[in-house]
């Protein structure tokens, strides 16, 4: 049950009247989680296709931004070579999942963790579930999470809902997002606008967060 072979696609634009939340993002209460960001999830598309280069361009972007800014940078990974127990029902849909072995697992060199970034090792779908996340957020002051990554159905929407459930408000980034297809990405931008999220993209984020680039 590998993933399959990702056709490449032109990301979904971001409607901002679409939005049912008016939130605005502030350095001081975000943090930016670069979601499973793994060679594994990126070996499904062709590197020199859209949307990867875009999506690598934008998501480095933000990390410049938020780290200029002391924002904490966030990744979520998830460890190959899981033992059957612990990966439970993704097993149904997604078989034995990565190997235990850093070509697969690693981050993919363009986005590496930089120091004092956090890596949070993740077991399902939300970013929160059996993992640090929430307690990260809570002893950094932040209820503002920024949401890039792969994939934006699946995993993105998923902790963008239950950091909705947690009173922590989520961005969802339309172009600093990926998926298996163009109708899947637009999707997930539609539901996280419309019930949990606040979609934007890379460059309305990277001027609220730093307003002394404006002048």
């Amino acid at each position: 049950m590998a993933i399959p072979a990702i056709t490449p696609y032109s990301t979904p634009d971001a409607d901002p009247g679409a939005n049912r939340a008016a939130w605005r993002p502030e350095p001081g209460r975000c943090a930016l989680l670069i979601h499973d960001m793994q060679k594994y999830f990126m070996d499904a598309y062709d590197p020199a296709q859209e949307p990867v280069p875009e999506l690598y361009r934008n998501i480095a972007a933000l990390r410049t931004a938020c780290a200029e800014q002391g924002i904490p940078v966030l990744y979520s990974a998830q460890p190959g070579g899981q033992d059957p127990a612990r990966r439970g029902l993704l097993a149904d849909f997604w078989g034995d999942g990565m190997a235990d072995d850093p070509a697969q697992t690693r981050i993919v060199d363009e986005l590496a963790p930089a120091p004092g970034d956090v890596v949070i090792t993740k077991w399902r779908y939300s970013a929160f579930q059996r993992t640090e996340l929430a307690d990260v957020l809570r002893f950094q002051r932040r209820d503002q999470l920024i949401i890039t990554g792969v994939y934006a159905h699946l995993g993105c929407l998923a902790t963008a809902c239950e950091a909705f459930m947690r009173d922590i408000q989520p961005f969802f980034v339309a172009d600093a997002t990926a998926d298996f297809t163009a109708d899947e990405h637009r999707m997930a931008v539609d539901y996280a606008a419309r019930r949990c999220a606040a979609v934007t993209t890379t460059a309305r984020l990277v001027d609220a967060l730093t307003p002394a680039l404006q002048h």
